[in-house]
C-alpha cells in the first residue's frame, strides 16, 4: 500500500524532528565566573551591541582580545530584550556602564537601585545612567544598600560577591553565579520591587 508507506514514513520523519527539536532546545543558563578578569578588550563586543550586524572596527589599544569573565558578563548582561533590574552597592566599571547604556538606548527597560554614599564617589556611573535617562533610586536611611545583584528580563538572575568596578574585576577575588531559574530568581524580583517602591523619591524625607 503506496499511501501507507508514505504516511508511515511522514510520521517517521516528524517524531524524528520533534526529537531533535527536543534535543536541541535551549538548555537555561548555569554559568560561574570568577574574579579577577585579566584586562582585555571589550571594543568589539560592545560596538556589535551598538551596531548589530555592522562591521566590526580594528581597536587600536594593546590589551589582548580573549574570552573571560568580564566578557561572558557583557555578554549575559547584553543579552536582555526587555527589562534590566541593577540593584548595586557600587558601580564604576565603564564597560560595564556603557553596555547599561547601550540597553537603554536599545530600548530594554533599566532599572537601578544603588545606596547613596557611593553613587556620587570618583568615577561612579550612577550619574552618567541617570543622563542617560535611566531610572535610578538610592536609599536614605541607616546602613548601606549592599545588595549586589541584577535581573534580565525577568529570568536570568546575575548576582555574587561583584561590585561592579574596575578594582574589584581586575584586583579582587569575587564570583558570579549566573542562573536562569524561577525558583531562585522570583525571591530576587520580590525583593528588588519592595526596595524599588522602599526608595520611592516621594517617600525621602528632607531635615
Amino acid at each position: 500500500r503506496p499511501g501507507l508507506a508514505v504516511a508511515m514514513a511522514a510520521a517517521a520523519a516528524g517524531l524524528a524532528l520533534a526529537m531533535a527539536a527536543r534535543r536541541w532546545r535551549r538548555r537555561p543558563v548555569r554559568e560561574v565566573l570568577f574574579f579577577p578578569s585579566p584586562p582585555s578588550c571589550t571594543e568589539a563586543l560592545l560596538a556589535e551591541a551598538a551596531e548589530p550586524g555592522s562591521p566590526a572596527r580594528p581597536c587600536p589599544c594593546p590589551l589582548p582580545r580573549s574570552d573571560c569573565s568580564l566578557s561572558r558578563l557583557l555578554r549575559r548582561l547584553l543579552s536582555a530584550r526587555r527589562s534590566l533590574e541593577i540593584c548595586l552597592f557600587a558601580f564604576s566599571c565603564p564597560q560595564l556602564g556603557r553596555a547599561v547604556r547601550l540597553l537603554h538606548r536599545r530600548g530594554v527597560r533599566v532599572r537601578v537601585v544603588t545606596d547613596a554614599q557611593y553613587m556620587g564617589l570618583r568615577g561612579s556611573q550612577i550619574g552618567l545612567l541617570r543622563h542617560a535617562g535611566i531610572q535610578v533610586r538610592h536609599d536614605q536611611g541607616h546602613g548601606y544598600m549592599h545588595h549586589k545583584f541584577a535581573i534580565v528580563d525577568r529570568r536570568m538572575l546575575i548576582t555574587g560577591s561583584l561590585n561592579w568596578t574596575t578594582q574589584a574585576i581586575q584586583t579582587n577575588r569575587e564570583n558570579v553565579l549566573v542562573v536562569e531559574d524561577a525558583e531562585y530568581v522570583k525571591p530576587y524580583l520580590d525583593e528588588f520591587e519592595r526596595i524599588w517602591e522602599e526608595y520611592n523619591p516621594t517617600n525621602y524625607r528632607f531635615l
